[in-house]
């Protein structure tokens, strides 16, 4: 290069190089031994490696020879305060104990005994391992203490929307989940407006779920959507007890009740839905409210209308569910799982194979996910312009080989642990699989004393 030619590159912050870039786009652009130009929190350049070295100078310069550059993953259903839950259900299970519903029996009992540093511990071990198998954004289901939740993300350096649990109802609900209508709606505007600056971490307004939410607080949630324009996360279509619980109440199902009461709009964020009627799914559609599919979790509560949603145009992105249930925040998995779910209850029954490929649901989790987390103006895809969240995923372990095809490598051949090195905000978290931002040693010190005491809790509380 000579002095000339370097004296008229660009200065900018981060140089990715010689990766592989599959864009998720909408013209499915793939650059083959690529470069993506970061500046700030931007991205403000992708094309060839060879043209890039003409063009920028960076602080930092990414060598990603045999990788393969993603949009990072939006883990749209998430419970942060239940991470230390992680494994004790299926030993639960295993003694033939497990009873129904999760929810009330184990869920809800399990975050009453957390105290603050527990739910940011929750946060720190829940945080990094979405960081580690490539989701850089979540969406709160709505937990304790979430702004332990908040200062967690803030230090791992993930994109994130927390939520806080509301319960106003006493119905066999431990008293410290339950808070009076007034509280739950003063607390709530508090937090969405104490998070309202942050540039990676807001909050979102929550209602829990149709049994223990009463009509007032649905309808003080709802104003103030409208007032703060903020979305509200809640469970919806969810499991059978939800659907018969709102048919004896209101003589209508969930859906239909909400529509009833003016409080189902573009602002609701409706997880799971699983148990929707075709006229459900019209309300969904009519009143634009987007969906999280949960696959590792959602089949054993019904069939989901997971395609129909998608051809339907319906704002559904993928989550985990946390680690409770089934363990796992990878979404490598999340996708695998809803497209073998698919097969399962659309494809197999009539014949066809397959109503939905691993690339399609892989597109699907980028790409709805950001339009349910109201971001598809900024994530979800790599595109100039877009903030500069990009997972660099590792293509040389035994099982990939011969990765010739980068998006059915992506799509079928890789999980969570080829995660290689994570950006999030255009700021590099993960670097060869080792967190960058945070000592994560006086995190698992503190919980390796603390669990004992957080599970003599829970099992009083189960007892």
């Amino acid at each position: 290069m000579s002095q000339v030619a370097s004296q008229v590159r660009q200065s900018i912050s981060l140089l990715i190089l010689n990766a592989d870039v599959v864009c998720f786009d909408d013209a499915d652009r793939v650059e083959r031994r690529g470069a993506i130009a970061v500046d700030g929190n931007t991205i403000i350049w992708i094309g060839s490696a060879e043209e890039a070295a003409t063009l920028y100078t960076a602080e930092q310069t990414i060598d990603a020879s045999s990788m393969i550059a993603m949009p990072g993953f939006i883990d749209c259903h998430v419970h942060t305060a239940q991470q230390f839950l992680h494994g004790k259900l299926p030993s639960v299970r295993r003694k033939g104990e497990l009873r129904a519903p999760m929810w009330q029996r184990y869920l809800i009992p399990f975050e009453s005994g957390l105290e603050p540093e527990d739910v940011y511990a929750s946060g720190l071990a829940a945080y990094s391992a979405m960081i580690s198998s490539g989701t850089t954004c979540f969406l709160e289901a709505g937990g304790p203490f979430p702004d332990e939740m908040g200062r967690a993300a803030n230090d791992i350096g993930i994109r994130g929307r927390i939520a806080m649990a509301t319960v106003d109802v006493e119905d066999d609900i431990p008293p410290q989940s339950r808070m009076t209508t007034a509280e739950a709606l003063r607390r709530s505007e508090e937090l969405v407006l104490r998070w309202k600056e942050h540039p990676r971490v807001n909050a979102w307004l929550s209602l829990r779920q149709l049994m223990v939410n009463t009509e007032e607080l649905r309808f003080g949630i709802r104003d103030l959507s409208h007032a703060l324009d903020t979305p509200i996360h809640t469970h919806l279509a969810e499991g059978t007890y939800e659907v018969d619980f709102s048919i004896r109440k209101w003589n209508m199902r969930s859906t239909e009740y909400l529509e009833s009461i003016g409080c189902l709009d573009h602002y609701v964020h409706a997880a799971h839905s699983v148990l929707l009627s075709l006229n459900e799914m019209d309300l969904y559609a009519k009143r634009n409210v987007s969906a999280c599919h949960c696959s590792l979790n959602n089949y054993t509560m019904g069939r989901p209308r997971v395609l129909e949603m998608m051809r339907r145009g319906i704002a559904m992105g993928l989550g985990t569910d946390g680690a409770a249930t089934r363990t796992s925040l990878d979404m490598f998995q999340v996708v695998h799982g809803a497209v073998l779910g698919q097969q399962a209850v659309n494809g197999t029954p009539y014949h066809v194979d397959p109503p939905v490929t691993c690339e399609q649901m892989l597109k699907q989790a980028f790409r709805g996910g950001a339009r349910a987390a109201r971001l598809e103006r900024e994530i979800g895809t790599l595109e100039v312009g877009k903030k500069a969240d990009i997972v660099l995923v590792s293509t040389s372990d035994y099982d990939q080989f011969p990765a010739l095809d980068p998006v059915i490598t992506l799509a079928e051949s890789s999980v969570g642990r080829d995660v290689h090195t994570v950006v999030v905000d255009g700021r590099i978290v993960m670097q060869n699989r080792k967190l960058l931002t945070m000592d994560l040693e006086p995190m698992r010190e503190r919980v390796a004393v603390q669990y004992k005491t957080i599970m003599e809790r829970f099992d009083r509380a189960i007892a």
